[in-house]
């Protein structure tokens, strides 16, 4: 969903400026390259809050919830899973990426302008994130969620199960926090891609900020339409 998100994001500054700087279609403009470098790296910080607040916080709201017993069993299973997932990650990536570059170098299976190659090139599009970001992410994680857990492990020594239950309620309720902040600030207003640019640009100028006037300015500022309106309608009689 990260993913995405910021590559729509990018979808939509690429057609707006095709849509608005002049000979860029026909290559006599520069493109505002930067302006997409700033959407991915914006993209790219704002997605990594949450998935960096669960991976903090889920050791301590098993650890402090439950117990230390449940807290390594959690670990545990985080790095047999995630390790197997991370290399299941690697090889199938490296092998939907090869496959594209054998195709199109190799000319194997017919080579480009196939059914086979088409099939491999949305293999590919899986497979470099699956490779490149997915996999090593989930090596970080565990360590992550290790370093945590070693961190809390001299707090709970010797708690019995759901003995302090109670501690746990805190971590959880960070979590439900952080996650409506996140929902509010950067995954409410989504933006269909597929629709016109022009239907775009005019709902992004059309969000204005609405400022709360005090009621006796605005009863000043209504007289002073008033006082121009009638000085109108009488230049109007004396013409």
């Amino acid at each position: 969903l990260s993913v995405q998100k910021a590559a729509g994001a990018i979808i939509i500054e690429v057609r707006r400026q095709f849509a608005q700087i002049e000979g860029l279609r026909e290559g006599t403009a520069e493109a505002d390259s930067d302006k997409c470098v700033a959407i991915s790296t914006q993209s790219s910080i704002e997605e990594m809050i949450l998935p960096g607040v669960y991976a903090i916080l889920s050791p301590l709201i098993t650890g402090l919830l439950i117990g230390p017993k449940c807290l390594t069993g959690m670990l545990g299973g985080s790095i047999a899973s995630g390790m197997m997932l991370a290399i299941m990650m690697a090889n199938a990536g490296g092998a939907w990426d090869n496959s594209k570059k054998y195709i199109e170098i190799e000319g194997a299976c017919g080579g480009k302008g196939t059914t086979t190659h088409k099939a491999c090139v949305v293999g590919d599009t899986v497979g470099d994130p699956f490779k490149d970001t997915s996999g090593p992410a989930l090596n970080i994680l565990i360590k992550l969620m290790s370093m945590i857990s070693l961190t809390v492990a001299p707090i709970i020594r010797g708690w019995e199960d759901w003995e302090y239950w109670y501690w746990g309620l805190l971590p959880i309720g960070l979590c439900i926090i952080a996650t409506v902040l996140v929902h509010h600030f950067f995954w409410k207003n989504m933006q269909d891609i597929s629709a016109p640019i022009d239907d775009i640009i005019m709902t992004e100028a059309d969000e204005v900020k609405v400022v709360d006037i005090p009621e006796a300015d605005a009863r000043e500022a209504a007289k002073g339409d008033d006082d121009i309106k009638g000085d109108e309608e009488a230049g109007a009689v004396v013409q």
